[in-house]
């Protein structure tokens, strides 16, 4: 009887965030609406392009640099919004813990141990739980950088389908390619990809370098700050 009533007081599964899900449907929607919505992008493009186009636009004579500065703007202010929002060590401590529950609960199921199996059962909803959270911080986010990124990405199109003469470019695998051709994504998103995908890892891998930095020097003087306050009397 003292079991079941302790399984029944247990944490319960998280609840999904409605008022979340629904934000980012609609944010999500938008983006979908202006990107392939002509008339929607084109004026959308113009407009963001009032300031983007004299201050990377270079009259179109250097479009490889513009998509390279253009895509650094976009990646840095996406992911510094991230970073500075998202608890980076609880996010990590909730990974750690959810890989080792993982672990403990396929060795259960390997060696049949029911009562364990039961217990892990159990606390599962509370890993969830936390799982859940430190994923719906960054999900959070997305609408306020999509706010951003969408206009520029409307600039962009605007910049390689209607500003550019040439649209030419070479890469070490293809001398004459073309922005405008398509390979699965257009050619001048991919080459977006290939400049923004490994700044922002670099990036994002300084930030969190530099505040872990940060706290453990926070740490460390806070450990001996104690010591040194009691020599000092003396």
């Amino acid at each position: 009887m003292a079991s079941r009533g302790t399984g029944g007081a247990g944490p319960k599964a998280p609840k999904p965030d409605i008022a979340n899900q629904m934000i980012m449907l609609v944010a999500f929607m938008a983006a979908i609406f202006v990107l392939f919505d002509n008339n929607l992008r084109k004026s959308l493009g113009e407009i963001v392009g009032i300031g983007l186009q004299p201050l990377v636009g270079f009259g179109g004579e250097l479009p490889l640099l513009t998509l390279v500065l253009t895509g650094t703007l976009m990646t840095f202010f996406s992911v510094t919004v991230r970073h500075f929002f998202v608890n980076w060590i609880e996010q990590a401590r909730n990974q750690r813990i959810s890989s080792a529950f993982s672990k403990e609960m396929r060795e259960a199921r390997s060696s049949n141990n029911t009562y364990k199996l039961k217990k892990l059962t159990e606390i599962q909803p509370q890993i969830m739980s936390q799982s859940l959270k430190s994923s719906q911080t960054q999900f959070k986010l997305m609408p306020v950088t999509m706010i951003v990124v969408i206009p520029i990405f409307a600039w962009l199109a605007n910049f390689v389908y209607i500003d550019l003469a040439a649209t030419s470019f070479s890469v070490p695998w293809e001398l004459n390619a073309d922005m405008k051709l398509s390979n699965l994504l257009p050619n001048w998103v991919l080459l977006y990809s290939l400049v923004t995908i490994p700044f922002g890892q670099v990036l994002q891998r300084l930030l969190k370098f530099y505040s872990f930095r940060k706290l453990l020097r926070k740490a460390e003087s806070e450990q001996f700050a104690p010591r040194a306050s009691e020599g000092g009397p003396g």
